[in-house]
């Protein structure tokens, strides 16, 4: 779990999933779409970012993604800070583009 405390963070959501039979295709849209419904964004395929207000907010997203893990598959989640995140560089073939910047929010509790 996370320690305790009030910055801003930003929860990773990335994962393996089969989509070999009928029943694994559902299953990895079911996934997929509670992530959307959870406030995450696809970041690139298999990786959906969301961001937290709090520590505490992320704890409470990471239960949610416990609640609707597939069966079969690895999913792995991560928190990183704002200033982590910051550091981040993305390169669109040799050009570096900057970091999306925090998206401004407002959560009622």
């Amino acid at each position: 779990m996370i320690l305790s405390g009030y910055r801003a963070v930003w929860i990773f959501a990335m994962f393996d999933l089969p989509t070999d039979t009928k029943k694994a295709r559902k299953d990895y849209t079911y996934f997929r779409k509670n992530l959307l419904k959870d406030g995450f964004s696809m970041l690139q395929y298999s990786v959906y970012v969301r961001h937290c207000a709090s520590e505490e907010n992320a704890d409470v997203h990471y239960t949610r993604v416990k609640n609707f893990l597939p069966a079969d598959g690895e999913v792995r989640l991560i928190t990183v800070t704002d200033k982590q995140f910051g550091r981040m560089q993305t390169f669109w073939g040799k050009m570096r583009k900057p970091a999306p910047p925090a998206p401004r929010q407002l959560e009622l509790f």
